[in-house]
């Protein structure tokens, strides 16, 4: 475990990682409070939404670091390493602010179906797409250069 501190990418994903399921706990307390408060005893859709998005991008953002400490050891250039590291954490993070966003609003069950800015989102959308399949991608890529040099 020592060793996933050992490369800035790998730390960069361990600390993103923290910060994702701090809010993953902070978000499950506002659901449970708006649970209590509701007659249905259900909390809005998002607030609900946003707890689960960040509990599971805290655990992806734990594979992304083991993925990245490998691939930091294999040929893949640092700053490809590390950019390819921060773009799939970025955008985790930025769909839970999003979440929490439309969860304070509490307007909508369907973001997209809802959206005052649709072309907005389009290419927010591409860009999660290219940065979480590419920057994954990248580092899968390093882990198995890394992995058939064992061999």
């Amino acid at each position: 475990m020592i060793a996933l501190v050992s490369t800035p990418a790998s730390l960069i994903a361990l600390y993103a990682a923290g910060v994702f399921f701090m809010t993953g706990l902070i978000t499950g307390a506002w659901k449970y409070v708006e649970m209590v408060k509701s007659a249905e005893y259900r909390a809005p859709f998002y607030v609900d939404v946003a707890h689960r998005a960040s509990l599971l991008y805290s655990f992806a953002a734990l594979l992304v670091a083991v993925f990245a400490y490998y691939c930091s050891l294999s040929s893949v250039p640092a700053a490809l390493t590390m950019a390819s590291t921060i773009a799939p954490l970025v955008f985790f993070g930025l769909s839970i602010v999003l979440y929490i966003a439309l969860g304070f609003k509490n307007e909508t069950n369907n973001q997209l179906r809802d959206d005052a800015t649709p072309a907005v989102t389009l290419w927010f959308m591409r860009g999660l797409m290219v940065a979480e399949i590419g920057g994954f991608g990248v580092l899968f890529f390093g882990f198995t250069r890394y992995a058939s040099q064992l061999a």
